[in-house]
């Protein structure tokens, strides 16, 4: 008795092929079918960068409804990597979108470096703390102080810096970790 061996498809040729079939008709079953398969890894994602389950919750549904339109006008070699970059974006994007506080300021995801426990006070001294986070600015050296306000208050990503300040992205980052380093030595002083 001979066992015939069965091919198991590759995941990702079903996926090219219902995104093939939800470009054709718009059909956001069809969509939804290829976004299910994903939810978990994309919550995940989402959870990572967002850190509150309700908003990665929303994150999820919202890039959903992105999906309906990109889906069908960008051009997919991998669907399960492709969603992840969406997701990574979409969550990047709603940070940047955020107003910064003086309590994230000094976010340790943000760059690498130890929490900053006197900012986390009442309001009172949280404007006074800033006021003197100005000041602390101001005695930076000129590469630091660039960086570090384009960044933290300008919102600017690295490579907006290197492009706008002519620096190289080593050096950003250097700029960036001692200026912080700086500013947390200055704020000490204060304390």
């Amino acid at each position: 008795m001979f066992l015939k061996l069965r091919r198991t498809s590759d995941p990702s040729d079903d996926e090219q092929d219902l995104l093939r079939e939800y470009r054709e008709t718009g059909d956001l079953r069809i969509l939804g079918k290829l976004y299910e398969r994903h939810m978990e890894m994309l919550y995940a994602v989402c959870y990572k960068y967002l850190r509150d389950e309700d908003e990665a919750k929303d994150a999820v549904m919202a890039i959903f409804e992105e999906l309906i339109e990109k889906a069908r006008t960008h051009t997919i070699a991998n669907w399960k990597s492709w969603l992840h970059s969406v997701a990574k974006n979409y969550c990047l994007m709603q940070l940047r979108s955020e107003k910064i506080r003086v309590d994230d300021f000094f976010d340790d995801d943000r760059m690498e470096s130890a929490v900053f426990p006197h900012l986390q006070d009442d309001s009172a001294e949280k404007e006074s703390t800033f006021r003197y986070l100005e000041k602390c600015l101001e005695q930076l050296n000129p590469e630091q102080k660039t960086t570090v306000s384009l960044f933290f208050l300008k919102e600017k990503s690295y490579r907006q810096i290197t492009e706008e300040t002519g620096y190289d992205p080593n050096q950003v980052k250097s700029y960036l970790q001692n200026g912080r380093r700086n500013l947390k030595l200055c704020m000490d002083n204060a304390s």
